[in-house]
This record gives structure tokens, C-alpha cells and sequence, in this order.
């Protein structure tokens, strides 16, 4: 029998009665994307409630089970914290492995890093390539210190490293992809970090090109006061280095070497294989091209065709080999980077997941309430403001303790992601970890020879005051601390689009700087011709963000909405789309192929059952037909 018109549904039914269907909640697109009610704040930091047996109705038993499992949760947390850290240090030696010759290399070209802009691209892609910004300024030093470079050039470069070092907290953050409302929070407050050093160099970098700022100040600096040479102190490294440098030792001379034009440098081997050398220096004779090239004119003859000199002869002698476990393994340093890469991840990942489960649990009840209210409260009106200050004082004693923002930004990350430490807060954090690495590189380029201290000296004192400016610029006033704002943006588009947060880490840190260093190897006039453009559209757009969301009545009517241009140009809901297809299609094949290799083994038997099941439950035909149309219908329902 034909269906009759009631087993059909409302809204493929013609008439003013389709007009008013509107998709179920279970089944609308926008209920999988916005889980938050309307009327919450997706920023407060939730209630992090305990949901254990309280403390008064514990007996003696109990009590005791509970601070022994407490004690033993402290003890892990601190070891996965350990083993963190020291992947991290990890990873660098293997980023170093895969792209340090590559990055000296890059450095050599002093003709590309005149260019302002081309040294701050160069700063940035070598941090990413070694993920160290101690690293990458450690060669920019040597380079100053051996006439290289100049200090004029060398600031751009330092900028770049400021950049490139953010990447890991953000990288970090995506492990925390799998909660929305973690992953926001997360989000954030990594990329606070990211927004708070772009602004600096886009403010900054001109204001160096045209003034000096950065150049002046610190030479004034090093020509008022007579630094002594010292040495940087090893704090958190004598706990990490006996682990890590069983793992793995590296030459950090070869990178130097490769920058500083020294051919024998290429040759050799990142990975460090004799720990503990001897070098004997002796007068001796030795033969030059011509007397030119003699010592001094006293210290020079000639025999025949041959002219000798007196010259030191310095020769090593390898005395102590190292005990990491790759000292005798053959394999190149491609090789070995690419396996301490993946170990590192797995371990890095590993750590940072069970950091945030220990967490979690640890961070319940009044525990959390003692442990937030110490984070985020404010001090009293009205000294309110005190309370950043010393956040960033925290920062960044932090951060010399662990010598390293890479780690403490790292660290606090997953603390913002489940509400612990506030965007607010974890803002003034970030900005004293920068302070803090820089105090670091101060006391490493103290250690340097006399006849080169004062430029290193001053490579490492123009990082520290562009952090400082930076400080100074984006955060003593409340409207300036746009950082915080951008970051919320950013948060809140990659919550709802989580795909969004691996296209802003390749545009921000690898697309763009390789199309604006690519524009810089082109010369002047093409730089200008094509980026200008860019950056005045770029300006305008922002603007008109701005008055549209004020004041769009100073607007034209047609441009108080983005909505005259194609959706795709002002939504990443069509991209969405595509993205979702494209991962529909690839989770298919990847079924597809499951299906397939079981079909082979049990295909007649299961194409057996599932006709006997189809033939059980539609034994009439008709009432086949109509369950099927009803199907149809029920999915064209959920789409429209």
C-alpha cells in the first residue's frame, strides 16, 4: 500500500507549516559547537568541587590512607614534572641535531642579515629550529664577539628569538585539545605570550630602525659602568644534566663554528664524543706562505725558497670519552635527532597529560580554594595594582631558577587550562619570564673574555630592555594590555574551531616569517611593493573591526557587516565544512580498509547474517519501503 500523508514529516510538507520548523536542539550543527549556556562567561574559572569523603568523617585509618596517598601524589607530580622539564631539554638537543648546521648556515649570510627584517625572520626560524633562545642568541653573541656581526644587526636577530620561543607553550597547549572549555582557557594563555612579543616587535623594530633606541640606551648602559667579568650559575641544571647528559651530549662549538666561517666546523659532529680534552700549546717553528704572514718581522727568516716563523702550535689530546648513549653509536646526527625527536614528544606529552590528571585530582576542594584565591586575588584597594608587579617579580625569578620561560610557560599552561591561574594573571607571568631568561644570558655573557665583554654584554642587555619596553608598552595601563583581549579572541575561535589552532602555529611561526624573509632576499623595492599593500589592508580591516563593533554608525551601511563579501571570506564556518569532510573521507578510508581486510576473511558468512537479519525484520516489503522513507525524510529534517 502507498504511505498515506501523516507517515511523511512537517518539513518536507509544502505549505507556511515548513516555513516555521526549526531543527531540534540534539539535532542542531550550532549545538555541537556551542556547549556553553548563553548566559555563562566561557572565562570564569570553573569550581573545581571535592567530591571525596570530608576530612571530619574520616577515622584514624582513613586519615592516615589519605595523607600517605597525597604524600605519594606530591612525589609523582614532582617526578612527571622532572621528566618534563627534561624532555624539554631533550627536545632542544634533538632540534639541534635535525637543523642546527642548517641554522649556522642561515646565520652566515651576513649580507641578508643587514636587512632588518630578514634578521628578525632569521632570529625566529633559527629558535625554531633549535627551540632554545638561549641557543640561537649564544651564536648571535659568538658572531658579535668575532667581529662578525655588528651590534646594530644583532638586534633585529635578538627580537626574532624572542618570537621563535613562544612556540612551545603553544605547541603544549594543544595537548589539551580535548575538552573545549580546558582547551579555550589553555589556549589563551599560551598565545598571550605570542601576542605579547608580536606587538613589540611591530612597535619596537621600526623604532629601531629609525632612532637606535635599543642600541643607544645599552651602550650608554655599558660605557657608564665597569662590569666585571663573571659566570653564570648553574641552579635547576646540576638537578636535570646527570639524566640528560646521559642521554645525549652535544658540541655546541659547531653551530658557533659553522657561523662564524670556520670550514672544519661542517665536518664535525654535533654529538659530543670526548668529554674531557687536553690541549698542549708550544713554540715552534712552522712554515708560511711569505714573510707577510710571519708573527712579527723579528720572528721571521727566510731559507731558499722557504719562510719560517716562530708561531704557537696548539694540538688536543682526547683524554676521557663521554657515557651518553649515543657516543658510540654510527649513526649521523639526522639520524639520531629524528629518534630523541619522537621519544622526547612521547615523553613530553606523557608527562603533561598525567601533570594535569595528577592535578586535577590534587586540586579539589579547599585546596583549590586556598591555592586560587593565593593566584588570583588582588591586593586591597588601593594597591590593587601591586599585585602584577609581583606576578611578573615571579615570573621571573621563576624562570632564572629553571633558567629557561620555554619551561615555565610551559608549566603554567595546563594551570590555566583547568581554571587554576587566571588569562589575567598568567599575563603578568609570561612578561617576568621574559625578564627572567634574559637576567640569565646577562650572567652568561659576563663570563665572556675581557676583549669581548662589552659587546656580548650589550647583545645580552638590549634583549633585556626590549622586554622591559615591551612591559612598559602592554601592561602599567589597563587599555593596553591588548594582548590579553587578542588572546580571548584567539581562544574563543579555536574552542569552536579546533583545527584553527594548527593553522594559526604554521601561518604565525612558519608561513609568515618565510614569505616576509623571501620578500627580503628580493630586495628593498619588492619588499615594499608587496608588503606594504598587505599591512595598509591589513590596518584598514582592523579599523573597520573596530567601528563595527563601537561605533558602525560612522560606517557606510554597506560596510557595518562583512556580510557583502562571499562567506568564506569573513566565516571559517565554510572551511569548517571542508575540513570536516576531508577528515569524514579519511576516517572512511580508514574504516573502508578495516572493513575490507575483515571482509576478506568473513565476508560470505557476515553478508549471510545480515540478509537474514534484513529479511527478519522486514518480512513485508511495503512496510520496507516506508521505514526507509521515513529515514530519508528524518535526516533531511536534521540537515535543513
Amino acid at each position: 500500500p502507498l504511505p498515506t500523508p501523516h507517515t511523511f514529516p512537517l518539513c518536507l510538507r509544502r505549505g507556511s507549516a515548513s516555513k516555521n520548523l526549526r531543527p531540534s536542539p540534539a539535532h542542531s550543527t550550532v549545538a555541537l559547537i556551542e556547549d556553553e549556556p548563553e548566559d555563562m562567561d566561557p572565562w570564569d574559572m570553573p569550581e573545581l568541587k571535592d567530591t571525596g569523603v570530608p576530612w571530619s568523617a574520616l577515622d584514624t585509618k582513613g586519615k592516615v590512607l589519605r595523607v600517605f596517598v597525597s604524600v605519594g601524589k606530591i612525589v609523582l607530580l614532582l617526578g612527571f614534572l622532572y621528566m618534563f622539564i627534561c624532555s624539554l631539554d631533550i627536545l632542544s638537543s634533538a632540534f639541534q641535531l635535525v637543523g642546527g648546521k642548517a641554522a649556522g648556515d642561515i646565520f652566515q649570510d651576513n649580507s641578508v642579515l643587514s636587512n632588518p627584517l630578514a634578521g628578525l625572520v632569521i632570529g625566529v626560524l633559527v629558535t625554531l629550529l633549535v627551540q632554545s633562545s638561549s641557543t640561537s642568541s649564544s651564536i648571535v653573541v659568538s658572531m658579535v664577539s668575532s667581529g662578525l656581526l655588528t651590534v646594530q644587526v644583532a638586534v633585529p636577530i635578538i627580537m626574532g628569538t624572542n618570537i621563535g620561543t613562544s612556540v612551545t607553550n603553544t605547541l603544549v597547549a594543544t595537548t589539551q585539545a580535548g575538552d573545549r572549555s580546558t582547551f579555550r582557557r589553555a589556549f589563551a594563555g599560551a598565545t598571550v605570550h605570542d601576542f605579547f612579543n608580536w606587538l613589540s616587535v611591530l612597535v619596537l623594530l621600526p623604532l629601531e630602525v629609525a632612532t637606535g633606541y635599543l642600541y643607544e640606551v645599552t651602550k650608554l648602559i655599558i660605557d657608564s659602568f665597569k662590569i666585571e667579568s663573571g659566570e653564570a650559575p648553574d641552579l635547576l641544571n646540576v638537578i636535570t644534566d646527570p639524566l640528560t647528559e646521559s642521554i645525549i651530549q652535544l658540541d655546541q662549538s659547531v653551530i658557533s663554528g659553522i657561523a662564524t666561517g670556520d670550514p672544519e666546523a661542517r665536518n664535525k659532529s654535533l654529538i659530543l664524543k670526548w668529554c674531557k680534552t687536553f690541549t698542549n700549546t708550544t713554540l715552534m717553528n712552522v712554515t708560511v706562505p711569505g714573510p707577510e704572514n710571519c708573527t712579527s718581522p723579528t720572528l721571521c727568516w727566510v731559507d731558499g725558497n722557504y719562510t719560517f716563523t716562530l708561531k704557537n702550535v696548539s694540538e688536543t689530546y682526547d683524554v676521557r670519552k663521554c657515557t651518553h648513549l649515543f657516543v658510540n653509536v654510527n649513526l649521523p646526527d639526522l639520524a639520531v635527532g629524528l629518534i630523541l625527536l619522537a621519544l622526547s614528544l612521547l615523553v613530553l606529552c606523557s608527562c603533561l597529560v598525567l601533570i594535569v590528571k595528577l592535578l586535577n585530582s590534587m586540586l579539589k576542594g579547599q585546596v583549590a580554594a586556598v591555592i586560587k584565591k593565593i593566584l588570583n586575588t588582588d591586593f586591597p584597594f588601593p594597591f590593587g595594582w601591586v599585585t602584577g608587579y609581583i606576578a611578573i617579580l615571579v615570573g621571573a625569578a621563576m624562570t632564572f631558577v629553571v633558567q629557561s620561560s620555554s619551561v615555565f610557560t610551559s608549566a603554567i599552561t595546563p594551570l590555566v587550562g583547568i581554571g587554576v591561574i587566571s588569562i589575567e594573571r598568567a599575563y603578568p607571568l609570561s612578561l617576568g619570564s621574559n625578564i627572567g631568561t634574559t637576567t640569565t644570558a646577562i650572567l652568561a655573557a659576563m663570563a665572556s673574555p675581557g676583549d669581548t665583554l662589552a659587546n656580548a654584554l650589550q647583545i645580552a642587555l638590549v634583549h633585556f630592555l626590549f622586554n622591559i619596553t615591551g612591559i612598559v608598552l602592554w601592561y602599567p595601563v589597563p587599555f593596553t594590555r591588548i594582548p590579553i583581549r587578542l588572546a580571548k579572541g584567539l581562544g574563543s575561535i579555536t574552542a569552536k574551531y579546533r583545527w584553527f589552532a594548527a593553522v594559526y602555529i604554521i601561518c604565525c611561526f612558519f608561513v609568515l616569517p618565510l614569505f616576509v624573509f623571501s620578500l627580503s632576499l628580493a630586495g628593498w623595492q619588492v619588499l615594499v611593493g608587496v608588503g606594504v599593500p598587505i599591512l595598509v589592508l591589513l590596518i584598514i580591516t582592523l579599523i573597520i573591526n573596530v567601528l563595527q563593533k563601537r561605533k558602525p554608525g560612522c560606517l557606510p551601511a554597506a560596510l557595518r557587516s562583512w556580510d557583502f563579501l562571499p562567506l568564506w571570506a569573513h566565516s571559517l564556518a565554510p572551511w569548517d565544512k571542508v575540513i570536516g569532510v576531508i577528515t569524514a573521507k579519511c576516517c572512511c578510508c580508514c574504516k573502508c580498509c578495516q572493513v575490507s581486510s575483515n571482509d576478506q576473511e568473513h565476508g560470505v558468512q557476515e553478508s549471510a547474517e545480515k540478509n537474514k537479519k534484513v529479511h527478519t525484520v522486514y518480512d513485508n516489503l511495503a512496510m520496507s519501503a516506508e521505514k526507509e522513507r521515513k529515514t530519508v525524510t528524518h535526516m533531511d529534517c536534521i540537515f535543513l
